[in-house]
């Protein structure tokens, strides 16, 4: 089986080396893994994979290969039933759906409070407690209008307003090949060209007319080399319901590399807050603070914004609303500052555009955005370029 799993690395193109293999079972062999599929995963991706930017692809590929495996062969396992098990997503009617009320911000919070403090036990199901499968405001994997999400997968409703559990996110790979190159047309347009610096370079139209007019005596004439003036400064939302899109962001992410030369990143979910990441794998410990990208990044800097802009009302416009963690200040407050610091703004949405009507929180950052949000379409990149082009 491990010798599977070896080939099927191989085949998902993560440069393992037989070497490498070797040593894996070299510490099985030594008793390391302490005998538990999760152990077995962080030893492996720590002596097959060398390079941190391949840990995602080989997050992939070790999820598929031991999709439902629960032991690795030859190893005894013994892992324990999880307090917050899954359990099928609970189909309601529209009328169900209905009878079931949002409680509103102060008193979702003052609840959970309150029935964390009550409860005993583990609970599945049921309208109460916190648990799973049921239609409580508290837990995973059932259905209410607004309520708060405690361990496991979200249930694909998108109507938790806080998760109780650490979330791991992907980095964006910016050497992904591209599909077509129409993103790299379109952004071809935004570049300015300038001539900047010390005149050392050849400007042979002149020299040729200068010598003409010197009747056939060279005159060399030099100019300031030409130079890519444009600098542009991207939020990727990353995790969550955008992981759908992340192909066509790693698209961009691609292009964006290869035709800025003054380029700069950072990472966000949902809404931008006090503080953004360039690496989603220490995204905990080494964060960025939104006031120092705008006071090191001048506002001749384009700002591009790139996420669903689907969450919570509450996330943009409630102090503490940020799903996972306590923020002083509300996210529409880091949108209009970061906007008046960049007035070349757009927010780029992969989200289909005839959906954003039904999506409160897509109509709240339009409005602080002053409508500069635009579909991750060609059409949508060349109007959104157009916008960014203008002299403000």
């Amino acid at each position: 089986m491990l010798i599977d799993f070896f080939l099927h690395l191989k085949a998902r193109k993560l440069p393992v080396s037989t070497k490498e293999f070797l040593t894996l079972l070299e510490a099985l062999q030594a008793g390391l893994g302490n005998h538990s599929l999760d152990d077995f995963y962080f030893l492996s991706r720590a002596t097959l994979v060398k390079d941190e930017s391949q840990f995602d692809r080989f997050d992939q590929a070790f999820g598929e290969y031991f999709k439902g495996v629960e032991s690795v062969p030859g190893l005894e396992v013994d892992l324990p039933e999880e307090w917050l098990k899954a359990m099928m997503q609970k189909h309601l009617t529209p009328e169900e759906k209905a009878k079931l009320e949002a409680l509103g911000w102060d008193k979702l919070m003052e609840e959970f409070k309150k029935r964390l403090a009550e409860q005993k036990g583990r609970h599945q199901g049921g309208s109460k407690w916190v648990g799973t499968g049921g239609t409580s405001p508290f837990g995973n994997s059932g259905y209410n209008p607004e309520g708060i999400r405690v361990g496991g997968e979200s249930a694909g409703n998108r109507t938790a307003v806080k998760v109780w559990d650490q979330r791991e996110y992907r980095n964006l790979d910016d050497t992904v090949e591209l599909g077509t190159r129409n993103i790299k047309v379109a952004l071809r347009r935004l570049r300015r060209f300038a001539r900047l610096g010390a005149p050392d370079e050849l400007d042979l139209d002149g020299t040729i007319a200068a010598t003409a007019r010197n009747a056939g005596y060279l005159d060399l004439l030099m100019r300031p080399e030409r130079h890519n003036a444009v600098k542009v400064l991207i939020f990727f939302d990353v995790g969550g319901s955008m992981d759908p899109y992340v192909k066509v962001c790693e698209e961009l992410f691609s292009a964006c590399r290869a035709e800025f030369k003054h380029l700069e990143y950072f990472y966000f979910h949902n809404c931008v807050y006090d503080h953004v990441w360039r690496d989603s794998f220490r995204r905990h410990s080494e964060r960025t603070p939104t006031l120092d990208v705008i006071h090191k990044y001048g506002p001749d800097y384009k700002l591009i914004f790139v996420g669903d802009a689907t969450m919570s009302p509450y996330e943009i416009l409630q102090p503490n609303g940020s799903i996972e963690y306590s923020n002083t200040e509300a996210g529409a407050v880091w949108l209009r500052r970061l906007a008046e610091a960049y007035p070349a703004v757009a927010w780029l949405n992969p989200e289909p555009e005839r959906m954003w009507d039904y999506r409160q929180s897509i109509g709240i950052i339009r409005q602080i955005l002053a409508e500069r949000m635009f579909p991750l379409t060609l059409d949508g990149l060349t109007r959104a370029i157009s916008q960014l082009s203008r002299k403000n």
